[in-house]
C-alpha cells in the first residue's frame, strides 16, 4: 500500500511539474535564466513547508511510515521539485560561461527554496 501511495503522489507531482513548466516556458520563451525550474522548486518548497506546518506543526523524524507523508511529502513534492534538472541547468550556464546568470540561478534556487519552505512552515 505504501508503494501505491508513493507512486500516486509522485505521478501527480511529476505531471504537475511538467504542465507548470510548459506554461512558464510558453509564457517566457527566452527567460534570463531557467525560470521554469526555479519557479517549480520554490513553489514546491513553499508547498512542502505549508504541508509540514499544517499537518505536523513540526518537522517530524521517522514519518516514512505515515501514508499521508508518503503520498504528499515524498511522492507529490518529491516529484514536483527537481534537483537533477536544476543541476543540469546550472551546468549548462557554467558551460556557456554565463557567470552572472549562473550565480543568480544557483543563489535564488538554494536560498529561495529554503526561505519559502521556512515561510510556508511558519505561516500557519
Amino acid at each position: 500500500m505504501n508503494l501505491f501511495l508513493l507512486a500516486a503522489g509522485g505521478s501527480i507531482g511529476a505531471i504537475s511539474r511538467y504542465f507548470l513548466g510548459l506554461v512558464l516556458m510558453n509564457r517566457y520563451p527566452n527567460p534570463p535564466f531557467p525560470i521554469s525550474m526555479l519557479t517549480v522548486n520554490i513553489l514546491g518548497s513553499l508547498g512542502l513547508g505549508i504541508f509540514y506546518g499544517l499537518y505536523y506543526g513540526e518537522i517530524p523524524l521517522g514519518a516514512y511510515d505515515d501514508p499521508v507523508y508518503l503520498s504528499i511529502g515524498i511522492g507529490f513534492f518529491g516529484a514536483f521539485t527537481t534537483f537533477s534538472t536544476y543541476s543540469v541547468e546550472a551546468v549548462q550556464l557554467y558551460n556557456e560561461k554565463k557567470w552572472t546568470k549562473l550565480v543568480t540561478y544557483v543563489t535564488l534556487s538554494i536560498f529561495g527554496s529554503i526561505l519559502t519552505f521556512f515561510i510556508g512552515f511558519i505561516l500557519l
